[in-house]
């Protein structure tokens, strides 16, 4: 029985000698460890990020896009929607593009014969309060028409004429013209979902205009 109670007591107290070796001897202590700063990944490369450039590298949210751009405008009509444009203080983000593009369609108001009948439908025009119109003077066949807007697609065409027709043109038409005009198209860079949905909301209030996605590689 005696032997059995020192063997029990040598048991233990191996125990707590392993314990004590453990805790105090065997592991090193973590604010000493020279590991961790062996281990740091080219410390020198770090860099700490403005808030505008964490901005900037973040993925867009869903439902936004990158680029937006709204078009497209004559020359004529382009700085009446740049000024629509103005009290979103888009700031550096807003910028504009031109580019020769094939108009298939127009709305026009047929020849008046001379240039007298010409002006005089002009000035109905002005009085309308419709100032974006180009009386036609070349040689042919529509010489004394006037151009009320040139468009790529019928269906744009026949917005503008809608619109035109609310203001009290009776007279307009759409027709098929096949020629090169300058157009001026406007960018916004990483517009948010309210940003959108006011330029879609200016763009009804131009007849003719789409909203799209900015074409890749111009």
């Amino acid at each position: 029985m005696t032997g059995m109670r020192a063997l029990f007591l040598l048991l233990v107290a191996a125990n707590l000698g392993f314990f004590a070796w453990v805790n105090y001897f065997a592991l090193p202590d973590a604010a000493s460890d020279p590991r961790p700063l062996t281990q740091q990944i080219a410390p020198e490369k770090l860099k700490i990020l403005s808030p505008e450039e964490l901005a900037a590298s973040l993925p867009a949210k869903p439902g936004s896009a990158a680029c937006i751009e709204w078009g497209s405008f004559t020359l004529a009509a382009a700085p009446r929607a740049e000024q629509a444009l103005e009290p979103l203080a888009l700031g550096a983000r807003l910028s504009s593009r031109r580019a020769e593009e094939t108009a298939s369609w127009w709305v026009f108001i047929p020849s008046q014969k001379n240039r007298q009948g010409a002006l005089r439908k002009a000035a109905e025009l002005k009085g309308l309060g419709i100032d974006e119109y180009f009386v036609m003077q070349e040689e042919g066949r529509m010489r004394w028409a006037i151009s009320l807007g040139v468009f790529g697609s019928e269906a744009a065409a026949n917005g503008r004429l809608e619109a035109l027709r609310a203001k009290g043109v009776r007279i307009a038409q759409v027709g098929a013209r096949d020629t090169q005009v300058t157009k001026v198209s406007y960018r916004v860079q990483n517009p948010d979902p309210a940003t959108q949905a006011r330029i879609s909301e200016l763009a009804q209030g131009f007849p003719g205009s789409e909203l799209r996605g900015c074409p890749s590689g111009n």
